[in-house]
């Protein structure tokens, strides 16, 4: 949703301001205001300074309404609710593999506080739990986070984070077996808003949709969208789709699971469950014409060509059940500057959301996972110039 955050409530227009103050004083004083007159530069200064009132008024009604306020000002409105804190940085985690020579006859202690780290030493990771590798054994997993907040810690895919920091008793090697996520930046203005928002169903404890969207969403600002559905009673699916397109990895389905399965949060009857989104993939092949005339240069144009496409499958893959339509891309492309283009792939396709009709009972439990598109191949060509 976006948020504008510049409503008019007084208006703010000086001639309008300045033509009722000499209206209002010529009545008063019986007298023509002149051009030049002291009384006209008098009016001109007070004009000034109603116009400066008028913007701070419009400021603070603005800064005192949700949807409209920034900074510390939307921060102070969270206590109207639910969700009243803005949502700080959080540390990635993953699962790391702390492995030893050989089996011992005694559990091998791995001691909370263990670091390790990636080949480049770029960041450190480190466990928060005393761990043992069982008896008879030769390795265990153990949980570790990274040790520098923010989105930083994200995407180090199994085997990345392989040098272990501090030596434990009979080590040989570590490697992550579970790719980093969880970690986000403190939430945008517009990220805390729509969790406002969504704070609004995190009252209710009868499982309703909002609520289980409310608290999973709190998981994570890197998460784009959440879809729950129950397809038979008492079965909760609980489906997270990533900013970027990309389902939830282990470790954010992990803390959903916790978060949406609480006991002030779930209903005593419903049983949650992790799902994962469908990916339907999908192609972009076209050709795109310039008109012969046009003033822009046909490298800029590519390059806005360019941007329009990556702002399309941004937006197509941003909401689970969006369908593949080719009308937006459509749409994105001719404000690049092109004249026409030939849009040979792709073709709309509908895409399921997930959600289900209440009271439906004859449904396929395949039917109620939603898909979410992906791009595959992308084919750009330049078609040259054509006239008018």
């Amino acid at each position: 949703m976006s948020r504008n955050t510049q409503y008019q409530f007084i208006p703010t227009d000086p001639t309008e301001i300045e033509s009722a103050l000499t209206a209002i004083y010529e009545k008063l004083a019986g007298v023509t205001v002149q051009p030049a007159s002291p009384e006209k530069l008098f009016i001109q200064w007070i004009t000034n300074i109603i116009v400066q009132e008028r913007v701070l008024n419009n400021y603070t009604g603005n800064q005192n309404i949700p949807s409209r306020a920034e900074g510390k000002n939307l921060d102070a409105l969270g206590e109207l609710f639910l969700e009243h804190t803005r949502p700080g940085q959080k540390s990635a985690h993953c699962t790391i593999r702390f492995q030893i020579s050989k089996a011992q006859p005694f559990a091998v202690l791995i001691p909370a506080g263990t670091r390790a780290t990636d080949a480049g030493s770029v960041l450190i990771w480190k466990t928060e739990a005393d761990a043992y590798v069982p008896i008879g054994e030769t390795f265990a997993d153990v949980e570790a986070v990274c040790q520098t907040p923010g989105k930083v810690g994200n995407g180090y895919v199994p085997g990345q984070i392989d040098t272990i920091v501090d030596l434990y008793d009979y080590c040989t090697e570590c490697h992550n077996v579970t790719e980093s996520e969880g970690g986000t930046d403190e939430a945008t203005d517009e990220e805390y808003y729509n969790l406002l928002r969504l704070s609004q169903d995190g009252w209710s404890t009868a499982g309703s949709t909002g609520s289980y969207s409310y608290h999973a969403m709190q998981v994570s600002t890197e998460i784009a969208d959440v879809v729950p559905n129950s397809p038979s009673p008492g079965e909760v699916y609980i489906y997270v789709l990533m900013k970027g397109g990309k389902p939830a990895g282990e470790e954010i389905k992990a803390a959903v699971y916790e978060k949406c399965s609480a006991d002030k949060v779930r209903p005593f009857t419903d049983h949650v469950q992790m799902g994962d989104p469908e990916i339907v993939p999908y192609d972009i092949d076209l050709t795109y014409y310039i008109n012969a005339d046009s003033p822009v240069g046909s490298a800029e144009i590519q390059k806005a060509v360019e941007a329009q496409i990556q702002k399309y499958i941004d937006w197509q893959s941003a909401k689970l059940g969006r369908d593949i339509n080719p009308s937006k891309l459509y749409q994105m492309l001719m404000q690049s500057g092109i004249k026409r283009v030939d849009l040979r792939s792709p073709s709309f396709q509908s895409l399921r959301d997930g959600k289900l009709a209440l009271g439906t009972i004859d449904y396929e439990v395949t039917m109620a996972i939603p898909q979410v598109a992906q791009t595959g191949r992308v084919t750009v060509l330049n078609g040259g110039y054509e006239d008018e």
